[in-house]
């Protein structure tokens, strides 16, 4: 599905991946097993926070800024500049609740000025980009959780403020920190609500960005469903703004 309300990137090549850091690199070259059909049992056992949501979470475009064969790794954030966003994403079956382990949830967003990795200069602004910026992902453990620390996203024209998600299973992660195959579950966004972004707006590095700001209900994507639809539950960390938010939703995907 196209995008239509995002600017058309000029391409890149695929990016030369670095090395994966932490637990990451422990289990570089191992191929992520699918997890079993959940039974019964295991649906009854399922942790708290999976059982929470058990819907299915609605499919969003891909948009026009996906680049394959992302970082493995659990902090994307690199040296960009903007709060800190720690986010927490549960991926379970929409049918039983049971969590998914070792699935990969990667996202990719734009920085602070409104500019991917890999397509530098669409919102207008000259920075230097190395092709990995705020992209990458981890797998689930079994509990079905995948935590990725990054910054809050700023903007672009003609978009909310957002972040790209994919679910994939079955993918092999490779010696380049990076990885390859496996089954794409679901392909989504995340979203903020108005509240907490008109907050982080006005922080000097947002405010940076001079492009208009879509607000959530007048994006052409969002459809108002709440979490269904991607609507990130956000927690501050500190008493202002500037301290950063955790985000967290369950992610319920079709896996059979």
């Amino acid at each position: 599905m196209t995008d239509t309300s995002e600017a058309t990137p000029t391409p890149i090549g695929r990016r030369t991946v670095l090395i994966a850091t932490g637990a990451a690199a422990a289990s570089l070259a191992v191929t992520a097993a699918a997890p079993e059909a959940p039974t019964a049992e295991a649906a009854g056992t399922a942790p708290v926070a999976a059982a929470a949501v058990c819907t299915l979470t609605k499919e969003m475009t891909e948009g026009p800024y996906y680049l394959d064969g992302q970082l493995v790794r659990a902090d994307i954030s690199e040296d960009k500049t903007g709060i800190p966003l720690e986010l927490t994403l549960t991926v379970v079956d929409d049918d039983t609740c049971a969590p998914l382990n070792s699935a990969l949830v990667e996202i990719w967003h734009c920085d602070a000025l409104g500019e991917y990795s890999g397509f530098v200069g669409n919102n207008g602004h000259n920075e230097p980009d190395n092709g990995t910026f705020l992209r990458g992902g981890v797998l689930t453990g079994p509990d079905g959780v995948a935590e990725i620390t990054t910054v809050y996203p700023g903007w672009y024209r003609g978009r909310c403020v957002h972040i790209h998600v994919k679910v994939h299973t079955d993918v092999t992660l490779t010696a380049d920190g990076s990885f390859t195959g496996g089954q794409e579950l679901h392909t989504g966004q995340l979203f903020f609500d108005e509240t907490t972004t008109t907050r982080v707006a006005a922080l000097a590095t947002y405010a940076a960005n001079t492009v208009p700001r879509t607000t959530l209900a007048q994006d052409g994507i969002y459809d108002d469903g709440g979490a269904a639809s991607g609507l990130l539950t956000l927690t501050a960390l500190g008493t202002s703004p500037s301290a950063g938010y955790a985000g967290a939703l369950t992610l319920g995907v079709e896996s059979s």
